[in-house]
């Protein structure tokens, strides 16, 4: 089997009585793969007070600008549009830093850093391209590396959180044995997160995370630990009930994207629900960055100011 099972109700059932029934087991396997730690559930983020939430933007959002082949963009331009858009943060995604996905300097990432809080911003986080479920090797040691380097990249910069992958199944293998694979990478990574004060925050994005049954089963198996949590992507799940998933992984988000389309099943690309979005993200107590990650076709400069503005309001009824 290379992808994920049967998506029926009866079919989804059965396989989250699998994975919890096989916790126990999956976690010391997980656990045995990175030494010394024990893993355990992660549980839903513990939050206090009423849900809050703060607007940034993604650099992907200009990625066309950005291409670091024929940049028109520089990241620093970026930082003052984030600027010039009045929100409260920016995410220098990683992909559009020069010398991405390595060799980037400390200069230039305490640059990026001043230049953000001279103008009023957070840094709310990065992104980063990596695939925990390649089986053990060179390939694997490498997304390993390329990690760690952005953890530093992060804490350098001051970005609290990175959002990152779980990745795909090889051909050939088994959705069981890749999501083991999955979790060990991800404990590992949390083992050197946490000596560096930031978060990962694992993503809805295709892979064993395309159905919400599969990111909830990186949960249940990964260590329980308060550098981790799930990047709740709005528009990441081409599902039956791409809303209804969203409202299962939202208790577990400590970062939220928000994209202007979503991809139903069988329904085509719609217009995303951006009151139904951000009521979810209310309902589960979230308290943290709402980023826009603007993937239209239209030209980003003229309609990303709108949609700030249509988030803005409503985001703005859980300021009172």
């Amino acid at each position: 089997m290379t992808g994920l099972p049967n998506s029926c109700p009866h079919h989804r059932s059965d396989r989250r009585s699998f994975f919890k029934q096989s916790l126990a087991f999956g976690a010391a396997a997980a656990a045995g793969s990175v030494g010394s730690s024990t893993a355990s559930a992660a549980n839903p983020i513990v939050r206090t007070g009423k849900p809050y939430m703060k607007l940034s933007i993604a650099a992907y959002s200009y990625r066309a600008a950005l291409n670091l082949k024929q940049p028109t963009m520089t990241m620093a331009d970026f930082v003052a549009q984030a600027a010039a858009l009045d929100l409260d943060a920016c995410e220098p995604t990683s992909y559009y830093f020069p010398g991405y996905p390595g060799g980037i300097s400390q200069d230039y990432l305490l640059k990026i850093k001043q230049q953000a809080f001279r103008l009023g911003l957070d840094i709310s986080g990065t992104a980063i391209n990596n695939n925990f479920c390649l089986p053990e090797g060179e390939a694997r040691d490498q997304t390993l590396a390329h990690t760690r380097r952005w953890i530093d990249y992060a804490a350098l910069m001051g970005a609290p959180v990175i959002r990152i992958f779980a990745g795909y199944v090889p051909q050939g293998d088994t959705f069981e044995a890749a999501l083991q694979r999955c979790v060990a990478g991800v404990n590992e990574s949390l083992d050197y997160a946490a000596q560096k004060g930031v978060v990962l925050a694992i993503e809805n994005h295709g892979g064993i995370t395309k159905e919400a049954d599969g990111l909830l089963s990186i949960c249940e198996r990964v260590k329980d630990s308060p550098w981790f949590g799930v990047n709740f992507d709005s528009g990441n799940f081409r599902t039956e009930d791409p809303y209804g998933d969203l409202a299962k992984i939202a208790p577990y988000a400590v970062n939220a994207q928000i994209k202007t389309e979503i991809h139903p099943a069988g329904g085509g690309k719609q217009p995303a629900d951006f009151e139904r979005i951000v009521k979810i993200l209310g309902d589960a107590g979230y308290r943290g960055y709402l980023v826009l990650e603007y993937e239209g076709k239209e030209d980003p400069g003229q309609e990303i100011p709108k949609v700030i503005g249509r988030l803005r309001t409503l985001v703005g009824r859980y300021d009172s």
